[in-house]
């Protein structure tokens, strides 16, 4: 689960990890923030306040050209893109 913190377009959002019912527990809750977000809502990178971790989101299994462009922005940002592992995606 996901809930977003601050004002309507803030791009940070705590999510939870653990079953509802834990959700009391602070240890449970990750900060994570979208840092890029296509105008066209079809592929978002998220972090973690301190960057240590970078994930690509996707709402398609193919990225292509969205996927170039999106790295230059990251690159932009001062991300090291070395680290990204691409997943194989299929479609469904």
């Amino acid at each position: 689960m996901a809930q977003q913190i601050g004002a309507k377009d803030s791009p940070k959002l705590e999510v939870r990890f653990a079953p509802s019912w834990l959700a009391f527990l602070p240890m449970v809750w990750g900060d994570y923030w979208v840092i890029d977000l296509d105008p066209q809502y079809q592929v978002a990178a998220v972090s973690d306040p301190k960057r240590e971790y970078l994930w690509v989101l996707s709402r398609t299994p193919q990225l292509d050209k969205k996927y170039d462009e999106l790295l230059v922005r990251l690159q932009a940002q001062q991300f090291d893109i070395r680290q990204l592992e691409l997943t194989t995606q299929t479609a469904q």
